[in-house]
């Protein structure tokens, strides 16, 4: 694992298999679906190795009561950029099934090309929750440091967000824009295409996710 002032690359063995499955063209949509679900579960794991509030509690075993620890309840809320972003809900809520989920939905303004936003739904406890934000890629950075501008609008103090590939450009955006934000990428790649399209990259996400290529 690299990481750099407040930006996380994620080095790992395993997850680097996982990515070289998913960049492959010939991969099925089931399978690149697990495959994102997959990764986002193995980042989460360590994105909150600090970041969980926990409660005490009394845990009877076979043999007598214990002092335990639980996820407080409410600390946990994800929320996607839609579309893409859905194919990572699952993986976080494998780990924390009572983790909230909100919804960002954005758009990209044809004459100004900057992101603007056309749903927004979220927990009411968003204020006081860690918010994961999450979309796959990270690409000229628009679309997150807009969600995360949001986020602050609507009370959430403590934000992450979590990514599966990124370029320079994006996290560059990020970092200018909300320094105090962090960021988890499971790999960083090369470049952004004329197109805009992160290069080796993963293709049309959202199109591999859902089967509308």
């Amino acid at each position: 694992m690299k990481k750099f002032d407040n930006v996380t690359i994620f080095n790992h063995p395993l997850v680097n298999h996982k990515i070289a499955i998913l960049r492959d063209e010939k991969t099925s949509m089931k399978e690149f679906r697990e495959l994102i679900e997959e990764i986002t579960t193995l980042m989460t794991f360590e994105c909150l190795k600090e970041d969980v509030p926990t409660v005490e509690c009394q845990v009877t075993t076979p043999l007598e009561t214990c002092t335990q620890y639980k996820v407080k309840d409410d600390s946990i809320v994800i929320v996607p950029i839609l579309r893409a972003g859905l194919g990572m809900v699952e993986g976080i809520q494998r780990l924390i099934p009572q983790a909230k989920v909100g919804y960002i939905g954005l758009f990209r303004n044809e004459e100004t090309l900057e992101p603007q936003l056309y749903y927004e739904k979220f927990p009411s406890n968003i204020a006081e929750a860690t918010v994961f934000l999450v979309d796959p890629m990270l690409a000229t950075g628009g679309s997150c440091a807009k969600a995360i501008e949001i986020l602050k609008a609507r009370g959430a103090k403590r934000i992450i967000y979590m990514g599966i590939v990124g370029v320079d450009e994006g996290i560059n955006k990020v970092r200018e824009q909300h320094p105090d934000i962090d960021i988890y990428l499971a790999a960083k790649d090369e470049k952004l295409n004329e197109k805009g399209y992160i290069v080796p990259g993963l293709g049309d996400c959202g199109d591999r996710l859902f089967g509308t290529k």
